[in-house]
């Protein structure tokens, strides 16, 4: 049996002896991926419509996609399962085809690509979202095929990346060691859009091509080291020709350097305002009827013996072509980025049988397909959002962009103008869809701007999805909660419940605890009437969350927020009877503060919303209940109250009462039936970020307060790397012990964090040296 037999864990898959209609494949490729293009812009019934009847591999490998995206933008079960059948289908319909490429002389061969090559991405591509859904799915078992399928698809892409260099060596491409090829970030569509009919050159036997290629001045290096590292996988290790530097010897750009590359780029934002429509018109454009090209150039290739390059490229031929390589980068990207980030001691199980992940490899790998306009650029970049605006975003120690690297081509950190770029591009691609909608709100309070976020979230109106609706009202609701706009923001979580079913017991226990709040502030204002009615539907709605938990698991296991909101649910009972109170009474922190800072809401703050936690909890610690609570409770408080400081930019109070009020008691203190075990570790995290946040690069580029670099007359005119030496080395301290704190409550999620700035501490540490 071949070695694609053997990857199907379905039993054997007879493979027909018809001969392939080259032209007939061609239009379903056409036509299926256009198809599945349909969903970047939430054409749902139409790409249904459209795939009606098709029965080639691409047709189900686009069957398969909508299913994909369904099932991850919605956590259900039923859709789960759905386009699990639906990416086997897909699996199998690809194994089939490339046996009958095999046999058939007449088949599509690439001047690149082996016959056949299209048929195994559609297999891998259908492997990967498979895998990804088995992730997601309650069942341990299924989530364990789900590796087990990703691998066999890692060894399809890394085959078809070989070819991509063979290509490369054969027609004698030189290296070129440290070389930039000019790039545009800004795409014209495929030659062949206003066919229905991809442009398929005849096999050529020539030793060289007709056209010159622009991989003749690409690098080749191939990547073989891999990655051994335990935290996120981004670390390069030091070599003696690349020593570390004893000072800061890069360059952040002038205001004029900048601000030649950011012109473009700003005349093609003008139309992602708020006040332009957003149900569907498609934004401006220039004059000529086109995107204004942003001129960069690409540094990463040669690092990785990556092709970047432009899809107009005369290496592209045709349209097969074009879907191999974009197709690749995204998988292989996405695969690279998943290992990067999963647990350590997993990644070096993985790592035994040459299962590595590469997050810088990953991510280029994806900022490459993200530029083909098709339905595996639509999805580079969904990803590429998601790893940025949601850990990124998540996280408050990451890596420093590298100042050698021009702005629009920067992968570190968090990019925003080379994101805004992207922005501009998938809302030209995909005008009506609410998936950029929703990317360009996140983008927006990332910016501290809630408010805006909400008026992008309101304008878009409701997705043809469900699922996508689903999402959007979720953004909605923590955008409202960070806002400390508690009606909206419960009403918001109650309609979650109607649209998902993924985590209801979070969605009541957060809307309960927003109504809290509300009553606080109306009671504190005098509206005793007031105050009575919302503390009425926030005790119906907190101790209503627990019926909830247990009815979702990931991978077995019972979700961390359900174990969180039955344990405070247990907790404020328990004090409410032994006190002699009432239920809401024995509640001391304000809840909808504690689900702020596990969201990273404080980070999207202005400073008005900033000031009114510290209010929040300031009444909190007033209360006649407050001196009754625990130990674990005043941790909470100094823990928030210290990073809506670090926030404010005020590090050295921030840091001052983390050591007041936490650091001075041992561990065993925080141990307890009921306590909250979560916030000790948080602070020592926290106490990390504030030393991070103070380095001289850090606010170089950030300022001294809230209002950023461009309001502050204080910030330093150049790096000091000794100073920053000694505070990087203090945040890896702190960072430790949060790591080595043990097993506690939402480990995974203040793990993440942690591992997060591990990673970027140790990246800091290779390129600057360590104090």
């Amino acid at each position: 049996m071949s070695v694609f037999g053997r990857w199907l864990n379905r039993g054997k898959v007879a493979v027909s002896s018809e001969r392939l209609d080259l032209t007939a494949e061609a239009q379903n490729m056409d036509v299926a991926l256009r198809a599945a293009e349909r969903i970047m812009n939430d054409d749902i019934t139409g790409a249904e419509e459209a795939l009606k009847g098709g029965d080639s591999a691409f047709h189900k490998l686009s069957k398969g996609t909508l299913g994909f995206m369904k099932a991850s933008l919605g956590f259900e079960q039923d859709v789960m399962n759905q386009a699990t059948d639906l990416l086997y289908e897909a699996e199998n319909s690809a194994y089939t085809y490339y046996h009958k490429a095999q046999r058939d002389d007449s088949a599509f061969q690439s001047e690149i690509y082996d016959r056949g090559s299209e048929f195994l991405l559609c297999q891998a591509e259908a492997q990967i979202m498979s895998a990804i859904v088995g992730v997601l799915n309650e069942s341990l078992t299924e989530s364990i095929k789900g590796f087990y399928k990703m691998r066999k698809a890692y060894m399809t892409l890394e085959t078809l990346m070989a070819m991509e260099q063979k290509y490369m060596a054969t027609r004698g491409v030189q290296s070129l060691q440290g070389s930039r090829v000019a790039s545009k970030e800004s795409l014209r569509s495929f030659e062949s859009s206003q066919s229905n009919t991809p442009v398929i050159a005849e096999p050529k036997k020539q030793a060289q091509p007709t056209k010159p290629s622009a991989l003749r001045n690409t690098t080749v290096v191939t990547d073989t080291a891999g990655s051994s590292s335990e935290d996120f996988f981004e670390v390069d290790e030091s070599h003696a020709q690349q020593p570390a530097t004893k000072k800061y010897e890069g360059h952040l750009e002038t205001a004029g350097d900048q601000q030649r590359q950011l012109d473009p780029l700003n005349e093609r934002m003008k139309h992602l305002g708020v006040n332009e429509n957003l149900s569907g018109m498609s934004p401006a454009i220039s004059e000529a009827g086109s995107r204004p090209p942003l001129s960069r150039t690409t540094t990463g290739g040669s690092k990785f013996g990556l092709i970047e390059i432009d899809p107009d490229d005369q290496m592209f031929k045709n349209n097969i072509d074009i879907f191999i390589h974009s197709g690749t980068n995204l998988m292989f990207g996405i695969i690279s980025l998943m290992i990067s980030v999963i647990p350590p001691a997993f990644a070096k199980v993985l790592a035994v049988i040459g299962f590595r992940g590469n997050r810088e490899k990953g991510m280029r790998m994806l900022w490459q397909a993200s530029k083909f306009e098709n339905v595996n650029g639509g999805m580079a970049a969904l990803v590429l959002f998601g790893w940025y605006n949601g850990l990124i975003g998540f996280c408050d120690i990451y890596s420093d962009p590298d100042p050698a690297i021009p702005i629009m081509d920067q992968v570190e950190g968090y990019p925003s103008d080379r994101l805004k770029g992207l922005l501009a591009d998938m809302r030209n691609r995909y005008p009506a869809s609410h998936l950029w909608m929703i990317e360009q709100a996140r983008m927006s309070a990332a910016a501290r701007n809630i408010d805006e976020a909400l008026v992008l979230l309101d304008k878009a109106g409701k997705s043809e999805m469900k699922q996508l609706e689903a999402l959007q009202v979720f953004e909605k609701s923590l955008n409202a909660q960070n806002s400390h706009r508690y009606e909206l923001c419960a009403q918001s979580f109650m309609e979650c419940v109607e649209l998902n079913a993924w985590s209801q017991a979070l969605y009541y226990f957060v809307a309960g605890a927003a109504y809290l709040q509300k009553s606080r502030d109306l009671a504190a204002e005098g509206d005793a009437a007031g105050a009575k009615k919302f503390e009425g539907l926030a005790e119906e709605h907190i101790k209503k969350a627990p019926s909830f938990v247990g009815k979702k698991k990931m991978m077995g296991k019972q979700l961390p927020f359900d174990q969180f909101v039955q344990r405070k649910v247990n907790k404020w009972t328990a004090n409410s009877q032994a006190w002699g109170c009432s239920f809401l009474d024995a509640v001391g922190v304000p809840p909808i503060e504690e689900s702020i800072f596990l969201w990273s809401g404080y980070k999207k703050m202005n400073e008005a919303q900033l000031t009114k936690s510290l209010q929040n909890l300031d009444r909190a610690e007033q209360s006649s209940s407050w001196a009754k609570q625990a130990l674990d409770e005043k941790t909470i408080s100094a823990l928030l109250r210290a990073t809506v400081y670090r926030n404010l930019r005020q590090h050295k109070e921030a840091q001052a009462i983390l050591e007041k009020v936490v650091f001075v008691h041992d561990k065993a203190a925080f141990a307890g039936q009921n306590m909250d075990t979560w916030a000790a570790p948080a602070a020592y995290y926290e106490h990390a970020v504030n030393s991070w946040q103070q380095r001289k690069e850090y606010i170089l580029r950030h300022g001294t307060t809230l209002a950023g670099p461009t309001a502050n007359s204080m910030k330093p005119t150049e790096t000091d790397i000794q100073h920053d030496r000694a505070l990087v080395a203090e945040a890896r301290k702190q960072v430790e012990k949060a790591k080595n704190w043990g097993s506690y409550e939402l480990d995974a999620r203040i793990g993440m964090k942690v591992t997060a700035a591990l990673g970027a501490i140790v990246r800091w540490e290779t390129r600057n040296g360590a104090a």
